[in-house]
This record gives structure tokens, C-alpha cells and sequence, in this order.
């Protein structure tokens, strides 16, 4: 039985991400900034039959994290895969954005989990093996108007797991990405993290057409085919980097990078000269 981590689990992808690892009879830790949010999470797992734990996590609130990750550790002797999907989305013109909002996106979709992975990556190496799953988006490939904020949050968690990857791969621990489309989750209609905009504003029929768009959130697609995508990838070998969920995110990728997955990868080792650290020598030589 694998040890599963999830964040962002009281809705949307996590939600569901957390109940096919269920399904698959993964010991399931399902993580969330507030556990009173956590009811419809644990009432699908009681419809089904399903067990799953359910632990108070708050990605902003990283001292937090030694003592999480150590109860985890304790009750179930390791952790095999991450899931680090807990997300905000703020959407408006950068010039609206205040230093408040935007220093939140980047707490809560880069530093909680570059942080939260910091402190899973010692299990990991010790056990040999482990898998690191970052939720990204297209927008962490492509930026468009409205959506810069949560582009530069999502363009350094890219980054980060792009050198991440090659750094660890040493001890047999996989990273990947997923690239959704529009998925119907909260994200989309959330206030707290909602549209942004100064009163008066030079944007302000640009942010009325952006909040038209996130009234449409609801008719993306069904986050249960995210969640399958994910379980998908806890088990594939790793050679894969980049996972486009969809139709769209594949167009997009094809489009933004010529090179494949692999093909990438190994100019990167080149470049890097990395290949003796990954293939586990003490020296280039």
C-alpha cells in the first residue's frame, strides 16, 4: 500500500484526486488549509466506502510542516507520492493587484510547495523512490492579459521542478508536471481570491470581460478526469515530464515547445553537465 500526500483537498481536483488514490486502495492523507471545509470530501468517501485521513494543512503556514509530515511518517512509515495541487487564482490586470494579493498567489502556488516538498524530499531519499507531483497550469507555460500574476506563481513552480527533477533523480524520486485547461473547481468562483481591481480603474472593461470568464469557470471540464490523469502518473516511470490534461493544454504544448519531454530532458543533462551526478558517480570524471 503507497502513502499518498495530497494539498487543496476540500474541492476540485484535490477532492477528487484524493478519492481515486482511494479507490486504488492507497493510504490516502488528504490535506486542507480549514478541516470544516472538509465535509463533502469526507461524505463521497463514506458514499463509496472509502478510507481516507483527513489532516489540517495551511500551505502558507510552513512551520507548520515538520510536525504534519512527521505524523504522516509515524503512522504510515513513509510518504510515495505528493500531490501539491492547493491553489489560488487571482485574475485581473497586474497593475491592480496589490503587493497583499500578489505576495498570497506566490505563497500559496510556489513557496508552500517548494517548501512542503523540502521537507518530504528527505523520506524520500532515504527510502530510494518517491514521486513529486506539481498541479501547474497552461498559464505556467504561456502567460495571456489578466492572468500575470498567477502566471509568474505558476512560470517559478515550472522552473523549480524542471531542475528539481534532475537534482533528485540520483535517488530514484520522479517529478512531474501537470498542464490543465479550465477544470470546473472553486477556483474559478472564489472571492477571497477573485478578481482584482482598483477603484477607479484604467481596466475596468478589461476586468468586466475577465469576470465574465470566470462565471463560465463552471463549464470546464470534469476535475474527476484530472484526478485519473494523476493517479495515472503516481505509477508511470518518470520519463514523462510535462502531462497535458487536455485537448487544449496539448495544443498549447506542442505549440510552446518543440523539443519532447525527453529530448528536453537530455539537453538539459548536457548543458548541466549533470549526467555523472545522476547516474549516482562521485565525480564527472
Amino acid at each position: 500500500m503507497r502513502t499518498i500526500v495530497i494539498t487543496g483537498c476540500s474541492s476540485g481536483i484535490g477532492l477528487e484526486t484524493a478519492l481515486a488514490f482511494a479507490r486504488a486502495k492507497d493510504r490516502v492523507y488528504a490535506t486542507m488549509r480549514d478541516l470544516s471545509r472538509g465535509d463533502k470530501l469526507l461524505a463521497a468517501a463514506k458514499q463509496e466506502d472509502l478510507t481516507l485521513n483527513v489532516l489540517e494543512l495551511d500551505v502558507t503556514a510552513p512551520s507548520r510542516f515538520e510536525s504534519v509530515v512527521g505524523t504522516i511518517v509515524e503512522e504510515a512509515g513513509g510518504i510515495d507520492v505528493l500531490v501539491n495541487n492547493a491553489g489560488a487564482l487571482p485574475i485581473g490586470a497586474f497593475e491592480d493587484v496589490s503587493e497583499t494579493a500578489l505576495r498570497h498567489t506566490m505563497e500559496v502556488n510556489f513557496f508552500g510547495p517548494a517548501l512542503l516538498t523540502q521537507v518530504v524530499l528527505p523520506i524520500m531519499r532515504q527510502q530510494q523512490s518517491g514521486y513529486v507531483i506539481n498541479i501547474s497550469s497552461l498559464s505556467g507555460m504561456a502567460s495571456k492579459g489578466g492572468d500575470s500574476v498567477y502566471a509568474a506563481s505558476k512560470f517559478a513552480l515550472e522552473g523549480l521542478s524542471e531542475g528539481l527533477r534532475l537534482e533528485i533523480a540520483r535517488w530514484n524520486i520522479k517529478t512531474a508536471l501537470v498542464e490543465p485547461g479550465q477544470y470546473a473547481t472553486s477556483l474559478f468562483r472564489d472571492t477571497s481570491d477573485g478578481t482584482i481591481e482598483k477603484h477607479p480603474s484604467e481596466y475596468h472593461l478589461y476586468n468586466e470581460w475577465l469576470r465574465n470568464g470566470i462565471r463560465n469557470g463552471a463549464a470546464g471540464d470534469d476535475p474527476r478526469k484530472l484526478a485519473e490523469l494523476i493517479l495515472e502518473i503516481s505509477h508511470s516511470n518518470g520519463a514523462q515530464f510535462r502531462w497535458p490534461a487536455d485537448d487544449v493544454a496539448k495544443h498549447v504544448m506542442s505549440v510552446v515547445f518543440a523539443q519532447s519531454d525527453s529530448e528536453r530532458s537530455s539537453f538539459l543533462r548536457q548543458v548541466a553537465n549533470m549526467d555523472w551526478w545522476i547516474e549516482g558517480r562521485d565525480t564527472p570524471d
